[in-house]
């Protein structure tokens, strides 16, 4: 490992707070696609078995922003113990009626309590923020984080799929749902690393969404979800109308490992002056980076392209943590990047069906008509918004913290 990770590494707790995080994040991408393959397999219904995914991603982010708001206010180990319990039995609660053949409103209704799972890679990210703050070791925390979240994307659905096919269907959501009490669990145990919470006072009881900036990001990064949503469909399609549906899992592989490797090496970098321009930078290389796709004509090629595509992934998401904590108080923090990624899941959840709805149409090719689209669209929210962020805003924490803090210190 490069040196300036292994630094990373040197504060006590790194090491144990980042290894329950990558167990804490793998149902990210294991427990969606795992539960489509479960419920295919057992009922042969794909309609009900994409629907129910899309309710657990859909309450996902309608409720994870919620979590990391009371996170922020009582602290991750009050807060993400009880919403993990409900997540925990609400996976049991599905698995027992997949299985089973329960009505179909009872799959909705333990599908949307999954949904209450937490955003760990947002509770990781706070933790390194508390460690490294105004460091330039921020950068490098960010940068490792990233390619943590693409190591859970390559990896997860492979287990997941995997496990649901080869050994029995409730398999890989059963797994997922380990992952995250063990992750979870081992996480909120580690209370020396823990951010130190920050009562409603500290922030007048609003929302993180309030923060003009962030408002620009979390639009931006709807559009950015579409292309990510877009081209997972679209992909799968590509690759089934040539008679190689199985490549499709190798093809996005690498999609994602384009997306590590250029987490890796921006890790390394140390960037001069402000962030804003590198933002926009990265948002335009996503959103060009997606014509190449309209021109491949085989697996070959789109493999090269959707290469290549990856590479401005992790560098913009990196990048936008690093806004986010500009623009958010720091009493907001956890809530601030858990909307980003609401965001993100929301424009997965639109270019899918998207993509879905052109490829009946038109065919698989025409598909990629989709992600080309939202990553003009992303484009045209970043250029717009762009005043927002560049805008001078209170250091992280506001006048109301500092004034608490104030108050604080005159009572001691």
């Amino acid at each position: 490992m490069p040196s300036p990770y292994r630094a990373l590494f040197a504060a006590p707790g790194s090491k144990r707070f980042s290894a329950a995080g990558f167990l804490g994040r793998m149902p990210l991408s294991m427990m969606g696609i795992g539960v489509v393959t479960m419920v295919s397999q057992l009922t042969g219904r794909y309609g009900l078995a994409g629907a129910l995914s899309a309710t657990i991603a859909l309450a996902a982010a309608v409720a994870g922003p919620q979590v990391s708001r009371l996170v922020d206010q009582y602290g991750q180990r009050r807060v993400l113990r009880p919403a993990t319990l409900i997540s925990l039995v609400a996976a049991a609660g599905l698995l027992f009626a997949a299985h089973y053949r329960w009505p179909d409103w009872t799959l909705y209704v333990f599908s949307a309590g999954v949904g209450c799972v937490p955003s760990i890679g947002a509770m990781i990210r706070a933790r390194w923020a508390a460690l490294y703050r105004d460091t330039p070791q921020l950068h490098t925390a960010y940068s490792f984080e990233s390619v943590i979240d693409e190591v859970c994307f390559i990896f997860g659905p492979i287990i997941s799929i995997g496990l649901s096919t080869v050994w029995f269907p409730e398999a890989g959501p059963l797994l997922a749902a380990c992952f995250l009490a063990v992750g979870v669990f081992w996480l909120t145990a580690q209370r020396a690393t823990e951010p130190a919470p920050h009562p409603r006072a500290h922030h007048g009881g609003g929302t993180a969404m309030r923060a003009p900036g962030l408002q620009v990001l979390v639009a931006t990064f709807v559009a950015t979800g579409a292309i990510f949503g877009g081209v997972d469909v679209v992909t799968v399609a590509f690759a089934d109308e040539r008679g190689h549906k199985g490549a499709a899992s190798v093809v996005l592989a690498l999609y994602a490992a384009g997306s590590c490797v250029a987490g890796l090496v921006f890790g390394l970098l140390r960037f001069k002056g402000a962030p804003e321009p590198r933002w926009v930078l990265g948002v335009c290389a996503m959103a060009v980076s997606m014509i190449p796709l309209l021109l491949v004509g085989n697996l070959p090629l789109l493999a090269v392209a959707l290469f290549v595509a990856g590479l401005s992934i992790a560098p913009t998401m990196i990048t936008t943590m690093s806004l986010i904590e500009q623009h958010v108080p720091r009493a907001q923090l956890t809530e601030g990047m858990t909307w980003v990624s609401t965001g993100l899941a929301v424009g997965v959840a639109l270019g899918s069906s998207a993509a879905g709805w052109v490829i009946d149409a038109a065919g698989a090719e025409a598909g990629y008509g989709v992600p080309v689209v939202s990553g003009a669209v992303a484009v045209a929210v970043g250029f717009l918004g762009y005043r927002r962020l560049s805008r001078p805003v209170p250091r992280r924490g506001g006048t109301v913290e500092q004034h608490s803090e104030r108050e604080e210190r005159h009572v001691a």
